[in-house]
């Protein structure tokens, strides 16, 4: 690719250009779907990881530096973290789903339900929205912490400091350590 042509795809980006992503698919597409698929090695998936790694280019078109990295470089890493990370979910999901079938949980019983915690989704609306949503995503809608940064778009980092203070604001209103501990037990199972 020239040089010309990589700097006008940039210039696009930084204006936040339609034409931009039509440019990086036309000339780049091929080659990241072929960093994907060899880090995924499946068809399906690394369409997907092509997917989302345009969106984060998109969205992270204003934090590229050409003094940092060429384009493609640029490209690349997003493309291969994207497909990494999708990786690591459909294991960790896969994971999960060999877990039950040998978890204890569901040996419980109606012995091992606690009355008092089973309104704890009702007492999410008591404490700020922005630890409900995180809560919300990670205990009711089963994300991973990475899964709940880039669906609702907050870094990882706050993500966790949000789960571990909305825990804490939880704590508050259940009071007792040991009712918090099976709380805490039954979202971690």
């Amino acid at each position: 690719m020239s040089i010309l042509l990589e700097n006008h795809i940039v210039e696009l980006l930084q204006e936040r250009n339609d034409k931009a992503i039509s440019l990086l698919y036309e000339h780049y597409g091929d080659t990241l779907y072929g960093v994907a698929y060899k880090v995924v090695r499946d068809e399906e998936l690394a369409q997907d990881v092509v997917q989302e790694s345009f969106i984060k280019i998109w969205k992270k078109s204003d934090s590229y530096d050409p003094t940092k990295a060429k384009l493609f470089t640029w490209l690349f890493r997003i493309t291969r973290n994207t497909a990494i990370d999708k990786l690591r979910s459909v294991n960790n999901k896969s994971d999960k789903e060999i877990q039950m079938d040998v978890s204890d949980v569901y040996k419980l019983g109606t012995e091992g339900i606690i009355p008092d915690l089973m309104d704890v989704q009702d007492n999410l609306d008591k404490i700020d929205s922005k630890y409900q949503i995180v809560l919300d995503a990670l205990f009711f809608q089963g994300m991973t912490q990475q899964e709940a940064s880039d669906e609702l778009d907050i870094p990882l980092g706050t993500i966790k400091s949000r789960l571990k203070i909305g825990l804490r604001e939880l704590k508050k209103i259940y009071g007792s350590t040991m009712v918090f501990a099976c709380l805490l037990s039954l979202f971690m199972n």
